[in-house]
């Protein structure tokens, strides 16, 4: 009798044990950890590493989920120091609060790789605005890695103001954009003054910094290939922005708006990079004003800051690196 209860309770063991890692194994699946990191992924040594994603948050539907594990594994081989994200981070409407279950089905459970668990610096996009963009602001103090102190703010990287460091702005552009075109001010997201006082924020930050590298972060771009090419947000944000970034010779603007993944250089001191394919994608054609690279694809870029170069890699939702650029100092 006492065998036959000691083999009874070992079948019963052996079932739950095994149940168990049975239960976790989609888990890593789902993780995109199935065999390998990013072929061909490129670590520069001594390099500033961080990955940029835009207009991403929907539920993991749209190839979220599959960009989200590629992200994982190359903020994994290239040890990531943080991650930027250039705005419509939640669809369609933004959020509502910092309990809006949108933070659980849209980030939390989407970005889970432990690689991925460092900073996260965002800026606001239009989608964000419409409902409240200040629960993005106020979900930094809930969540050990999702940082934006403010609507726009800045990061110095390395060694603060020397030869050395990387200065980092990140815009509220929504604004900008919406007074540009003459929206009627609210108290709440469109204040007047607001955008004025913006403007006078990036000059006092870029005039001051001696940085080696200045870098900007906003979610409107200023080139771009894709549906709003010829549109009026396009043009007044580049009338807005291309002159303080000339006169004070900002080298990369990071973007998103646009659902696609694109590098243009035009006349002038700045390279501009869009990386909006967070989920969805649509059509886009190489820019004939500096265009170098375009693809209507899902996906992310990663950029390596040393003092000699800024390394840009494109990846898409499959895991494989579609374009590499260097940019130099």
């Amino acid at each position: 009798m006492k065998n036959w209860l000691s083999g009874l309770l070992a079948a019963v063991l052996a079932v739950g044990l095994t149940g168990s890692i049975m239960a976790q194994a989609p888990l890593v699946e789902d993780l995109g950890y199935k065999g390998g990191n990013i072929k061909g992924i490129k670590k520069l040594d001594k390099a500033l590493h961080f990955l940029v994603i835009g207009d991403w948050g929907r539920n993991g539907e749209n190839y979220q989920k599959e960009v989200a594990a590629g992200m994982g594994k190359a903020a994994h081989d290239l040890d990531a120091d943080f991650v930027i994200a250039t705005g419509d981070n939640f669809y369609p409407y933004g959020v509502a609060s910092t309990r809006d279950y949108h933070w659980i089905s849209s980030f939390e459970s989407i970005y889970r790789a432990q690689s991925l668990h460092v900073r996260w610096y965002p800026v606001l996009g239009n989608h964000d605005y419409i409902s409240n963009p200040d629960a993005q602001v106020e979900y930094s103090q809930i969540s050990s890695r999702w940082s934006m102190p403010s609507r726009y703010y800045s990061k110095k990287f390395r060694e603060a103001d020397t030869a050395n460091s990387v200065l980092i702005l990140f815009l509220d552009t929504d604004p900008i954009e919406k007074e540009m075109r003459g929206h009627a001010y609210d108290s709440i997201k469109y204040r007047k003054g607001y955008v004025q006082q913006q403007k006078e924020w990036i000059i006092r930050e870029l005039s001051q910094s001696k940085a080696k590298w200045k870098i900007v972060v906003g979610h409107h771009p200023l080139y771009t290939g894709g549906w709003r090419k010829d549109s009026k947000d396009v043009a007044n944000m580049k009338a807005f922005l291309e002159p303080l970034f000339h006169q004070y010779k900002v080298d990369l603007y990071i973007a998103g708006h646009e659902h696609h993944l694109e590098h243009v250089k035009p006349a002038g001191p700045t390279h501009h990079i869009i990386s909006g394919a967070g989920s969805e994608a649509r059509p886009v054609q190489l820019h004939p004003n500096g265009g170098k690279f375009v693809a209507a694809t899902q996906g992310f870029a990663t950029f390596s800051v040393t003092n000699k170069e800024i390394l840009v890699q494109f990846i898409d939702y499959k895991d494989q690196i579609i374009h590499t650029v260097s940019l130099p100092k």
